[in-house]
């Protein structure tokens, strides 16, 4: 009877089983056994997946405090997941799929109703589980499905908060805010859902710039969230709110109630927290000693070891703001040795020792500090490139802070007199020994070190360390003996087991004590003097020998003053270069410092100096007018007097006629206006014209910053003139002289690639496209030009060959070309010079040179025509017809014009070739077109 019963129990139990296991039926049993095993069997692993998948993501998310903290820790939207419907994530990968399961096959959707109280927690875990995968769209879909088919889940408000963070990554933010704004018109409890309504809103008030707001917010989330890790966070957003908004008493306060949560709040934010807190410490006005003694029980407090880079960049840049840069500088670098995560932190350890470093006039090590900065920022930046220019300037400082110093120093030397000369050099000399004995001791050790190497090989003890004290007067190690006691000694650590040891031992003892006997009172010298009388001769003598052998030696002559004394320069002509390159170098600096760093007080310092030194004429008025713009910004009276004293001085001058006419002076008067009439004149070939004047422009502008612009018209100017050779040296000039600005660099680039290529470019001996008649002219005695330009282009206005044309062009400054274009072959040109010079119309006597057009190029840009005709296989002097044939094109020239036409047809036996250019070489007419000086303005108008 009993086991009848216990089968029907298990019969019924299996049957309620089944019958729960239907989605179809809507009863007591369906309803719970399918919402528990939704929640606690796929929710729950897909909750586990999830929340694995949210570590990593914070994981991977690195806070910038440099900027104002987001509301919720994720990583930046990434473009390509932002409208993707593929997982990345395969911990979201698998939460979506937990998700999807349970909505499909555990949704009891009966009569248009859910019965299931677990299927709005599978989408809202679907919808966050997209959301992190940054598949916002997605996410959306599911987030809206909650707000659509369970209005009345206890899930609706979370789901709305979601939606609105969503919008918020794809910036919808206005949208975002205006929804939230109701949200929270709704929300009645004030519970956790409260204070994330609060802080999105926080959040979405941040990205439109309503920052008072936003703190209000945050104010209100910081209330009434149970987390305390959001507590801090929301109030450091806060403090750096308010730190925007100038308001320092409310900042300061929101940090202290960071630090007041101590363990309760993450250590970032206290740390974060106390170095905003020291950054707004006032040193002048502060209780300095107060501040310290609290910052290094930070510094000190092991619990702080982690956030040492942050701690030490803030007390440097405290000690920076307090003008104390040797402090700065050695906190910068201790957080430089904490290897700190923040990359953008030790970036700003690196600039601002560069700064350090720049200030202190130590330029070598400024650039590399700021070399070391741009490795840290992100390229292509603002900063990254203001570092950059600062950089690429640094090096002209430091070639004339290298000139100016070194100027000086010789110049200083040779105002002493001859008894100072010699002490100072003395001087100078003690420092290169003390030096050299310093180096001495460290290669020393350094040999030590070496000898050592096989202990050091086999472990970590070695005599040396064992036995620091032995080391300490040791000199020059001897070699190693190669015996079998080396390989028992990598065994052992005693004394006499390393030979090395052994011999410096056996060195050392006979320093202290001499030559002794082994015997008993071998530290009585009396006794032990017996037996070594002889050996101790022998030292004396040895000793002795050493002394007299020392007297006879030559000294090195990088010990005797003189030495130095006989390079000082002698001659008044050097002297004055001296002189002249230092004055130069400190013109160039102080207008560096003015017009590239701002540095208002160095580019002060620097004219000054300069004015004191009676520089030459040339540099005088500009280094005066660059000290009015300057002490127009920092002195307004000595501004004032600066000017009347330069209009005194120099009433005609163009810096005195523009401060007299103000800004407003007349533009044919300003640099920029002059260029641009010299670069008109260059771009309509008035080559010849242009070189006084350009001249006359470089010395009027000398120092300015415009001069290179000149110098590089110049140039250009007189490649069109002198050729390729001058061209390429005026080029090298401007290369060498202006390094770092764009004119130099321009220069070096056009030396390296075009100048290369067209003295690569060799006559061309293939038959090309067309041909060119030269008529050669001096221009010192032109009374023929006119005349034989008459005939010439008489001959083209009436002669068959419709695509000729006639040009006088510049060959070099005493010489021009009288040039017939566009002839088709040398056939034709040869029949064309017989016309000329037989026709009774013209009769030109002179002999041309019938050139190809792309031998006509090379010739024009080398300027070697005169090489050209050296060899007669590339020249083509055209030989004298046969009389019937001239008279016959004569007569036929006057009967028709169609009857020439056949003549020079029958005559045209072959076909063109085309002649290719070498690359890189240009023609003179297309050489502007590479011209570097080309500003922004005459590139637009082109």
């Amino acid at each position: 009877m009993k086991n009848y019963n216990n089968k029907f129990i298990y019969s019924i139990g299996f049957l309620i089983l089944i019958l729960a296991c239907s989605t179809k039926k809507n009863n007591f049993a369906t309803r719970n056994f399918q919402a528990l095993n939704t929640k606690y069997n796929v929710l729950y692993n897909g909750g586990v997946a999830f929340d694995k998948g949210l570590a990593t993501v914070q994981s991977q998310y690195i806070d910038n405090f440099w900027e104002v903290l987001p509301v919720e820790r994720q990583q930046p939207l990434s473009i390509d997941k932002k409208d993707g419907d593929t997982p990345k994530n395969s911990d979201f990968e698998k939460s979506e799929l937990k998700a999807t399961k349970a909505i499909q096959r555990r949704s009891m959707n009966i009569d248009g109703s859910e019965k299931n109280s677990q299927i709005d927690e599978a989408y809202l875990m679907l919808g966050k589980s997209r959301y992190y995968d940054q598949r916002f769209i997605p996410a959306l879909e599911a987030f809206n499905y909650i707000l659509y088919k369970y209005p009345k889940s206890d899930k609706i408000y979370d789901a709305r908060i979601w939606i609105q963070k969503t919008n918020m990554r794809l910036d919808n933010d206005n949208l975002a805010l205006v929804n939230l704004i109701e949200l929270l018109g709704e929300i009645k409890l004030k519970n956790q859902t409260f204070a994330d309504a609060n802080a999105i809103l926080a959040q979405a008030y941040i990205k439109t710039e309503q920052k008072d707001s936003a703190i209000f917010s945050l104010s209100k989330a910081v209330q009434y969230t149970k987390i305390d890790e959001e507590k801090a966070r929301y109030r450091f957003i806060k403090g750096q709110l308010y730190d925007q908004l100038n308001q320092k008493e409310s900042a300061f306060s929101t940090y202290q109630e960071i630090i007041d949560m101590k363990r309760k709040s993450p250590k970032i934010y206290s740390i974060q927290a106390q170095t905003r807190q020291a950054m707004q410490f006032d040193f002048a006005n502060g209780d300095t000693i107060k501040f310290l003694e609290k910052y290094n029980k930070l510094l000190l407090d092991r619990e702080n070891r982690t956030h040492l880079d942050i701690l030490n960049h803030q007390l440097g840049l405290t000690y920076d703001k307090a003008k104390n840069p040797k402090q700065a500088k050695k906190y910068y670098i201790k957080s430089l040795r904490c290897k700190s995560s923040d990359i953008y932190l030790e970036a700003s350890n690196y600039r601002n020792i560069a700064d350090i470093y720049f200030y202190g006039t130590k330029y070598v090590l400024a650039g590399k500090y700021y070399d070391s900065t741009m490795t840290k920022l992100t390229p292509r930046t603002k900063e990254f490139n203001f570092i950059k220019k600062k950089r690429e300037n640094l090096d002209e400082v430091i070639k004339y802070e290298g000139i100016a110093v070194a100027n000086d120093s010789i110049l200083n030397v040779l105002s002493m007199s001859d008894s100072d000369k010699t002490k100072f050099y003395e001087d100078f000399i003690s420092r290169i020994k003390s030096d050299e004995a310093k180096q001495k001791i460290l290669d020393d050790k350094a040999k030590i070190k070496a000898a050592n190497l096989g202990n050091v090989d086999s472990g970590k003890n070695t005599a040396i360390e064992e036995y620091p004290s032995v080391s300490k007067n040791f000199g020059t190690l001897p070699p190693i003996p190669d015996s079998g006691l080396n390989n028992f000694s990598n065994k052992s650590n005693f004394y006499f087991y390393n030979p090395a040891t052994v011999a410096f031992g056996k060195i050392e003892f006979k320093k202290n004590w001499g030559d002794r006997i082994l015997k008993e009172n071998w530290r009585n010298s009396l006794l032990a003097s017996t037996s070594s009388n002889i050996e101790e001769e022998n030292n004396i003598n040895d000793i002795e020998k050493e002394k007299e052998i020392s007297k006879t030696k030559t000294v090195d002559s990088k010990y005797e003053a003189k030495t130095y004394i006989s390079k000082l320069p002698k001659k008044q002509s050097e002297i004055d270069v001296l002189v002249k390159d230092r004055n130069y170098a400190y013109y160039q600096l102080g207008v560096i410092y003015k017009e590239k760093f701002k540095e208002y007080k160095l580019a002060t310092n620097k004219h000054e100096s300069l004015l004191n030194k009676n520089p030459e004429e040339r540099l005088i008025l500009p280094t005066m007018y660059n000290l009015y713009k300057i002490y127009e910004i920092t002195d307004i009276e000595k501004a004032a007097l600066m000017k009347a004293e330069i209009i005194k001085k120099y009433p005609n001058s163009r810096y005195a006629q523009i401060l007299l006419n103000g800004v407003s002076e007349n533009e044919n008067k300003s640099p920029e206006a002059e260029y641009s009439n010299l670069y008109r004149m260059y771009k309509n070939e008035e080559y010849r014209n242009l070189i006084p004047l350009i001249d006359k422009a470089v010395l009027k502008y000398s120092g300015d910053e415009i001069q290179p612009k000149f110098e590089l018209l110049r140039a250009n100017n007189i490649g069109k003139v002198k050729g390729l050779i001058e061209f390429k040296k005026a080029l090298n000039e401007i290369s060498l002289n202006y390094p770092n600005i764009q004119e130099g660099k321009d220069a070096e680039a056009f030396i390296s690639k075009d100048i290369a290529a067209m003295e690569a470019l060799q006559f061309n001996l293939d038959k090309p496209l067309s041909w060119k008649l030269i008529y050669r002219l001096d221009c010192n005695n032109d009374s023929n030009a006119k005349p034989l330009l008459e005939k010439l282009t008489k001959f083209i206005n009436k002669s068959v060959y419709t695509k000729l044309k006639v040009s006088t062009d510049l060959y070099l400054f005493e010489e021009d070309f009288i040039v017939i274009h566009n002839i088709k072959d040398e056939l034709q040109a040869k029949d064309i010079v017989s016309i000329l010079r037989d026709y009774k119309d013209y009769q030109i006597t002179e002999t041309p040179i019938i050139v190809s057009s792309d031998n006509y190029r090379i010739i024009q840009i080398k300027k070697n025509i005169d090489e050209y005709l050296k060899d007669p296989k590339k020249t083509a002097i055209p030989v004298a017809k046969k009389q019937e044939q001239v008279e016959k094109a004569q007569e036929t020239f006057k009967e028709t014009p169609e009857a020439i036409k056949k003549l020079i047809k029958e005559n045209q036996n072959k076909k063109s070739i085309r002649s290719m250019t070498p690359p890189g070489s240009l023609p003179v007419q297309e050489m502007q077109e590479n011209d570097p000086i080309i500003n922004d303005e005459s590139r637009s108008k082109k």
